[in-house]
């Protein structure tokens, strides 16, 4: 596992820049809608896109097209955050994006009718912790106005929304937000860096995998608060794909194959979890050891499948926030067709 710094922090200005001019350039070059035979796909960084690796480095969907008689080229772009991923895909710079849960459902809610976006698939049911190096705070009733919660999008990424869930549950729905004053916007490496060094006023992370894997490891002080499982009852999904109704309607045969591709990659990494751990490292160029990926990919509560869980507790806690507008009837509603097959929630 590799040391982690604090000093890492002080790079966070250059990252951010660098990614807001990366997404502008992104969105400066969105071309006109294509025909048939051509995928522009978008991901993150972390474990939870063990899929779309696997899908990348098999070259898995260029495989499906060949045998409907396409060829397609498939571009891949890397982008950080959720609001440069809904961004890019509704300017078009983009076909397919990946986010939580929440992001994905916000934009749902407000292209009905317009863009129809809607999510594709799962990327897999991984839990998120609430850790923290405060050995005052055991539950969310602890944290006080002088602790800080590092998240990746404070108020409107999958974390806030989540604490928010939780939130509401203890608090009262009225408030919600109670812990938004006291998150701040950090990407994990950062967080997981100032958790482990210890000493700062960032004591709190929701964090994903690898990262908490890595602060557990890292400071014996670090500990759980909570897990996104215990907030939604049991195994959920975290990330999401989606797409544009426009997108799916115009080239069947190359979101066909986009799907299937998926569903192979799902299967292989659960029959070859080893494999799929050296393929995360060699994909993402990752520097974490092989041991420990593996652990993380055999880790039982990580399930890399396409198969949506519990998004319906998201969609109905949001909506009955008032942060969606619109009611989902069931979790078919804001997923495309080839996904209603699976015994989703």
């Amino acid at each position: 596992m590799p040391t982690l710094t604090s000093s890492s922090l002080l790079r966070r200005p250059l990252r951010l820049l660098a990614a807001a001019v990366a997404s502008a350039g992104l969105l400066a070059t969105a071309l006109p809608a294509h025909a048939e035979g051509r995928i522009r796909i978008a991901q993150q960084f972390g474990i939870a896109y063990l899929v779309l690796d696997v899908v990348r480095d098999q070259q898995l969907i260029e495989k499906h097209a060949k045998a409907q008689g396409l060829e397609v080229k498939v571009q891949w772009e890397a982008i950080s955050g959720a609001t440069a991923m809904n961004e890019a895909l509704l300017a078009g710079s983009l076909d397919v994006v990946s986010a939580g849960v929440p992001p994905m459902l916000t934009l749902w809610d407000r292209t009905r009718g317009k863009q129809n976006v809607k999510a594709v698939a799962a990327l897999g049911s991984l839990p998120n912790y609430l850790i923290t190096n405060n050995p005052k705070v055991k539950t969310l009733k602890d944290l006080g106005p002088k602790d800080r919660i590092a998240v990746p999008a404070a108020g409107v990424g999958f974390q806030s929304r989540t604490l928010q869930i939780e939130t509401a549950k203890q608090f009262g729905k009225a408030e919600f937000k109670k812990f938004d004053a006291i998150s701040v916007s950090l990407p994990h490496p950062e967080a997981t860096a100032a958790l482990i060094a210890g000493g700062s006023e960032l004591n709190t992370h929701f964090s994903s995998a690898p990262f908490y894997y890595q602060a557990l490891d890292g400071n014996p002080a670090v500990h759980k608060i909570l897990s996104s499982f215990d907030i939604l009852g049991g195994p959920a999904t975290f990330n999401v794909l989606y797409s544009t109704q426009k997108f799916h309607d115009e080239n069947p045969k190359t979101y066909k194959a986009f799907y299937a591709a998926l569903g192979e990659a799902a299967q292989w990494i659960r029959a070859n979890k080893a494999q799929a751990a050296e393929t995360f490292i060699r994909v993402q160029k990752s520097k974490l050891s092989p041991e420990f990926v593996r652990k993380i990919v055999e880790d039982p509560e990580n399930d890399f499948t396409i198969v949506p869980h519990r998004t319906g507790v998201y969609a109905e806690a949001l909506h009955d926030l008032g942060v969606l507008k619109h009611k989902a009837a069931s979790w078919k509603e804001y997923f495309f067709e080839e996904a209603h097959s699976g015994n989703g929630s």
